[in-house]
C-alpha cells in the first residue's frame, strides 16, 4: 500500500470500485456477491488482476473485463470510482476484435483433462472431441499441454485451474460422469459439435473404416456372424461394431440436447 507523508502524519492511498461479474463466474463468489453490483476498497495501483485474485474469480474463466465501458488488460490500474464488468469465456460466439484479458481465443475445441476425470474423458471421445486423458498426468504436465496445445484444461481442481498461464481451464462441479458431460456440453456450447463414434474411446484415436475381412479373426463368433460394418482405431487397433452398447451409448446422446436445456 502506497504511503505519503502530510504535516508529519502517514496518510494511506485508497479507492473504492465497483464490481459485477457475469454468468457463471458467480460461482467463485461468496454468496452475498453472487449476481450483484458491490464495492470493493483498495489500496492504490491495485490492477484489475488483483481484483479478481482477492474475489477468488480463476483468471483462465475469464474472457472479457470492462473497466467503465471500455475492455481493458489484466494489468491494467484501477482508480477512485471505476466501474468494473467481468464475463466469462464466451464459446457460442467470438469476442476476439473486443478481448483484451486472453492472448488468443480458442475456437477448436480440444481438452485436456486431469486424473480424476477419467470417465469424463472416454464420454468426450464418445461425442467425438479431441481428449487427452492419462491417469499420471502431473499438475505441471496438464498445464504444459494445455498451453502448448491450446487444449481446455478440464479439472476437478479449482487451485490448478488457477494457474496463471493457463490460456483455457475449467473447474466441473458435477460428480456424477453423465452429469459432468452435460455440464461440459452446456458450458462450451458443444451440442451443434457432437460427432459421435469418430473417436476411439480407448486412446483419443481417430477411428477409420475397416474392411471386415481385414480383422474378422480378431471378432468373437458372435460378432463376426451378426455384423458387416466395423471402425479401427489405427493407434491401438480397437475394433468398433454397432452392438448394443453402440445403441445404448446412441440413445443416450440422443438425449443430450434436452439434457442441456437446447434444441
Amino acid at each position: 500500500m502506497r504511503q505519503t507523508e502530510q504535516s508529519g502524519e502517514i496518510a494511506l492511498m485508497s479507492s473504492t470500485v465497483t464490481v459485477r461479474f457475469y454468468a457463471e463466474l458467480n460461482d467463485f463468489l461468496h454468496a452475498e456477491r453472487r449476481f450483484a453490483t458491490f464495492e470493493v476498497l483498495l489500496p492504490s495501483g491495485v490492477t484489475v488482476r488483483d481484483v479478481l485474485d482477492g474475489c477468488g474469480v480463476p483468471v483462465p474463466e475469464v474472457d472479457l473485463v470492462l473497466v467503465n465501458g471500455e475492455p481493458e488488460e489484466l494489468n491494467h490500474p484501477l482508480g477512485d470510482g471505476d466501474r468494473i464488468s467481468v464475463y466469462p469465456v464466451f464459446e457460442s460466439f467470438d469476442i476476439r476484435g473486443t478481448t483484451k484479458v486472453r492472448i488468443r481465443a480458442l475456437r477448436v475445441t480440444r481438452f485436456v483433462l486431469d486424473v480424476h476425470l477419467g470417465k469424463l474423458a472416454s464420454y468426450l471421445r464418445m461425442l467425438g472431441f479431441d481428449t487427452l486423458y492419462r491417469n499420471d498426468y502431473t499438475d505441471s504436465e496438464l498445464v504444459r499441454v494445455s498451453v502448448e496445445d491450446d487444449r481446455i484444461l478440464l479439472s476437478k481442481d479449482r487451485t490448478l485451474v488457477a494457474t496463471g498461464n493457463l490460456t483455457r481451464a475449467y473447474a466441473v462441479k458435477c460428480t456424477d460422469p453423465r452429469d459432468q458431460l452435460k455440464e461440459v456440453v452446456r458450458r462450451f456450447d458443444l451440442v451443434e459439435s457432437i460427432t459421435p463414434f469418430t473417436r476411439c474411446m480407448v486412446c483419443n484415436g481417430a477411428l477409420e473404416p475397416v474392411e471386415k475381412e481385414r480383422i474378422v479373426s480378431r471378432l468373437p463368433p458372435r460378432v463376426a456372424a451378426s455384423f458387416e460394418e466395423f471402425r479401427l482405431c489405427p493407434d491401438c487397433s480397437h475394433v468398433y461394431w454397432k452392438g448394443s452398447h453402440y445403441r445404448r451409448m446412441e440413445s443416450f446422446i440422443q438425449t443430450i440436447p434436452s439434457l442441456v436445456g437446447q434444441s
